[in-house]
């Protein structure tokens, strides 16, 4: 077998050599530096009160949003799922909370209950029924500034084709102009409930719970 040294000089096997121990160091430098606080410079200073969020329209960042349901079962339990697909449109007008709009379309046949088969049983007839009713819909009518932090949202929400007004309470989490994106971004934890009979969907009530409980976690980026 010929020696590799035939091919290359010493040195710059060597050079080689060193080069991947500087990689190396390099990579060890940056975990050290990302597990040890170090990196405490990517966290933003978050604005915390409505009034100095940026005004202007601002668009659902999918990457960083949740919508989760959660119903009583049979007083065991409450059963969570999810929907997994959904836009939500934010114009927000900080000097005039009041003139803010806010409409959310969720996509019901993207139902996920970590049970394919049971996620396609609700989707269908006797349930979500998505085939003929493949969206449900909030839009805001009016929004009112509870404190520095929280916004009370009266809106109608459009289920199985019945429309209802019903009132979600937000909250703030923060706004700053993020890191990495570079752009304005803000974080809304936000919750509603209802009774799906109030929607004619009385299924297996009260085996499983009527108060329907809504939770949405997400990220707004201004456009």
């Amino acid at each position: 077998m010929i020696p590799i040294s035939s091919f290359f000089p010493a040195q710059l096997l060597a050079q080689k050599a060193n080069i991947r121990k500087l990689h190396q160091t390099l990579l060890l430098v940056l975990l050290v530096f990302l597990t040890s606080g170090c990196a405490s410079w990517l966290q933003p200073s978050l604005k915390q009160d409505f009034v100095e969020i940026k005004a202007g329209e601002y668009v659902l960042d999918k990457d960083h949003a949740s919508l989760l349901f959660k119903i009583n079962h049979m007083g065991f339990s409450s059963y969570v799922g999810r929907f997994n697909d959904f836009e939500v449109s934010l114009d927000f007008d900080s000097n005039n909370i009041e003139n803010s709009r806010i409409e959310a379309i969720i996509d019901m046949r993207s139902i996920d209950v970590n049970n394919s088969d049971f996620a396609e049983k609700l989707a269908g007839t006797g349930w979500l029924d998505t085939d003929n009713f493949p969206q449900a819909v909030f839009r805001s009518v009016s929004l009112k500034k509870v404190d520095e932090k929280q916004l009370l949202v009266q809106g109608n929400l459009t289920f199985l084709g019945v429309t209802k007004a019903l009132n979600m309470e937000v909250t703030l989490n923060g706004a700053a102009n993020n890191p990495l994106t570079r752009k304005f971004t803000l974080g809304f934890a936000a919750n509603l409930t209802f009774k799906r009979s109030d929607f004619g969907l009385k299924k297996f009530i009260p085996i499983v719970g009527d108060e329907v409980a809504i939770e949405i976690h997400s990220e707004f980026q201004r456009k």
